[in-house]
């Protein structure tokens, strides 16, 4: 019989065991320590449970729940176990004694250090003490057999056997060396990173436990200022995933990332070539040390599997993912979007050649962890990423929902390791077992939207297809291309590109070409403000009633303007338009007070100046250069109508323009209901009136 699977969940006031499929239900065991809590974890071999309280760390027996061992340390913010749970490290902030002497923060205890189970752990079973500055990478590493640990420090990774913590074994001495990983194989091998200094490239070099006169592979590469090492199960090939801190290229915010792949017997080393550009979200190994996984490119991301060859066996739809994930026993692949994403997971069968089973929403989700069964998907929202919505959700990999908890302030959930030998491979998918009765709660409050709500659309763009500029690789859009700037310019994938205006229910105007002189104009039109729109239409109003005054012969003389204020009578309408609207745009451009309105003896003068205008003489045209005019039939005034922006008509041309609005938006109305779309009841009505705006506009004298 399977052993039952278990996860634990830590919360702002309590800790949590549970056991899970089939029985759902608390460790029967366990008391549930209450108050405030640092940190709880699992050992990798499952058979121990520990947290941290502040006056002290308790280890348990996961199994029943009972406790074991108490250890005095108080203030414990990390706590980590050895591969097989001999040993149990904890970690606090540094501190100071009395004479200014760092305190050593880092300790490893003995788990069975005590004389008998539950008593305390004398402070004699502390095998060892360092001082541990920073949190990040704070633990010692092992090798699989807890043979040998390993710490890094200036310029040196040093080597202890595990039963002797307080002697030095062996030194690595690699200069400048900054961060490393043990093989978790049988094969005792060390990867050591060199990040970029002095213009040397960033290297990753690989050396058999204790043989370290040379690395047996090295791997040099520039754009690496930090990496992560992933060794396969076997020990036998290490994933290097590079990351700069900045992108000088502009493409990303987040930096610059690059995949390498080393073999540790050096028969192998290559760069993993990705055919989309973009960011790598994620990569994990298999269980079974042949493949891996990878989610990179610019959303929608590409996800693709390859072997120890760096070679692709297979891609899967592109899609908004960015995690992937390996069932224990290796026949499932978990492929989702969470962060900023929709939390949609993919789940695939590699059995049945890469066949997708199921698609799970789990949205908000902060955690998503394989059963030691891989037959279960453990998902949780956690603070205080999430501070609302917190708990626990357990789904089965055909996609049902099997148990759901909630929780408030989750801080930490995970499953408790157990070997893919204590669960036997049956087939997971059959048969479905019966959800727990929380889940079936969850489910009856869940509202289920009669239909997708899909995107927003203003009402102008309803009914329209969707651009490809708007669309999504995986929905047919253009693929994205980054310019290489942090900020979005115009013409960037089809964005900002200008485009005509769309009145909706309004008429749409000819494509240029078409022999409209107005076409251009309104191109123009669009890329003004509407400041500058109003002002342009002001200007053109006085042009078009100038124009009618000088044919009529209305136009009064020009007065004298003050020097510099105004452009030269003998340019051109245009060109004083023009010169005119650029001195507006300029901010030291200074306009002289109007002048006052002539007075009236001024404007008769005018008047009678106008109507018996005084022929010049003929000798003062000649002196002037200009021949005399000869006397010809005055030709009547041609036939000019001023229009102006603000004219509203008539009151009958009023209600014939609401009138006709109003039919065309009913025939819009009855194009809606005859494709298929369903009206509302106000519509309907609306649509019910039309006989009588057709009646009202033949009273009004209006025929079609």
């Amino acid at each position: 019989m399977a052993v039952p699977t278990q996860f634990a969940y830590r919360t702002s006031k309590i800790i949590g065991v549970i056991d899970a499929a089939p029985v759902y239900q608390p460790l029967p065991g366990f008391i549930r320590p209450e108050g405030s809590s640092r940190c709880c974890v699992y050992s990798p071999c499952g058979r121990y449970f520990a947290w941290a309280s502040p006056e002290r760390v308790t280890v348990s027996d996961a199994s029943v729940g009972h406790v074991i061992a108490t250890l005095p340390a108080e203030n414990v913010f990390e706590l980590g176990f050895s591969p097989l749970g001999s040993f149990i490290i904890t970690w606090q902030r540094p501190s100071k004694d009395d004479n200014g002497d760092a305190i050593k923060n880092l300790k490893v205890w003995t788990v069975l250090g005590g004389e008998s189970p539950g008593t305390e752990v004398d402070e004699h079973t502390v095998v060892g003490r360092f001082v541990q500055k920073s949190q990040t990478g704070w633990n010692l590493q092992y090798t699989f057999d807890e043979q040998y640990c390993a710490r890094v420090v200036t310029n040196e990774i040093q080597f202890y056997r595990s039963e002797d913590l307080g002697t030095v074994w062996n030194r690595l001495r690699v200069e400048g060396v900054s961060d490393f990983a043990v093989s978790p194989g049988k094969n005792h091998a060390i990867a050591v990173f060199v990040p970029e200094r002095k213009g040397q490239p960033a290297a990753v070099k690989v050396y058999n436990v204790p043989e370290f006169a040379g690395p047996v592979s090295q791997k040099n590469f520039f754009k690496g200022d930090k990496v992560q090492l992933k060794w396969n199960s076997e020990g036998t090939t290490v994933i290097v995933l590079a990351q700069t801190e900045v992108d000088k290229s502009g493409k990303s915010y987040y930096g610059e990332t690059t995949l390498y792949l080393l073999s540790a017997n050096g028969g192998f080393d290559s760069r993993i070539e990705l055919d989309k550009d973009g960011p790598i979200h994620d990569v994990t190994w298999s269980p079974n040390s042949k493949e891996f996984g990878v989610v990179y490119g610019y959303m929608p991301a590409k996800t693709t599997i390859f072997d120890t060859r760096a070679k692709a066996t297979h891609s899967f739809a592109l899609g908004p993912r960015n995690t992937i994930h390996f069932s224990p026993h290796g026949r499932f692949v978990l492929v989702a979007g969470f962060g900023n994403l929709a939390g949609q997971m993919d789940i695939y069968d590699l059995e049945k050649n890469y066949q997708k089973i199921c698609t799970i929403e789990a949205s908000n989700a902060s955690v998503c962890e394989f059963s030691p069964d891989g037959k279960h998907i453990l998902t949780a929202t956690t603070s205080p990423r999430l501070r609302v919505d917190n708990g626990v959700r357990i789904w089965h990999v055909g996609g049902g929902l099997m148990y759901n908890e909630n929780l408030q302030e989750l801080y930490h959930v995970t499953w408790r390791p157990q070997s893919p030998a204590t669960q036997p491979i049956e087939d997971p998918l059959h048969p479905v077992p019966t959800p727990h009765a929380s889940a079936l709660e969850y489910l009856g409050t869940v509202k289920t939207p009669s239909k997708p709500a899909g995107a927003y659309r203003p009402p102008g763009a309803r009914g329209q297809l969707t651009p490809l500029a708007f669309k999504r690789e995986d929905e047919g859009g253009a693929a994205y291309v980054s310019n290489g700037s942090l900020s979005l310019g115009i013409g960037v994938n089809g964005f900002g590109k200008p485009r005509r205006r769309e009145v909706p229910g309004a008429e749409l105007a000819p494509e240029e070409g078409n022999g409209t002189p107005s076409n251009a104009a309104v191109d123009g039109d669009e890329q003004l403000s509407k400041a500058a729109l109003k002002n342009k239409k002001k200007r053109e109003s006085k042009k078009a009633k100038d124009a009618a005054e000088k044919a009529t012969g209305l136009t009064p003389a020009p007065e004298k303007s003050l020097p510099g204020a105004f452009p030269s009578p003998s340019r051109s309408p245009e060109r004083r338009d023009r010169k005119g609207h650029e001195r507006n745009r300029s901010r030291g451009y200074f306009e002289p007070r109007p002048q006052s309105r002539p007075d009236r003896r001024d404007a008769r003068r005018t008047h009678d100046h106008q109507l018996h205008p005084k022929t010049p003489p003929a000798s003062t045209a000649k002196n002037n250069g200009v021949a005399p005019l000869k006397a010809t039939k005055e030709s009547p005034p041609p036939d000019v109508t001023v229009t102006s922006p603000g004219s509203a008509g008539t009151p009958q041309d009023k209600k014939t323009r609401a009138l006709l609005k109003k039919l065309r938006a009913i025939d819009d109305l009855k194009m809606r209901r005859a494709g298929g779309e369903k009206l509302e009841g106000t519509q309907i009505k609306k649509m019910d009136t039309e006989d009588e705006v057709r009646n009202e506009l033949e009273a009004l004298g209006w025929n079609e």
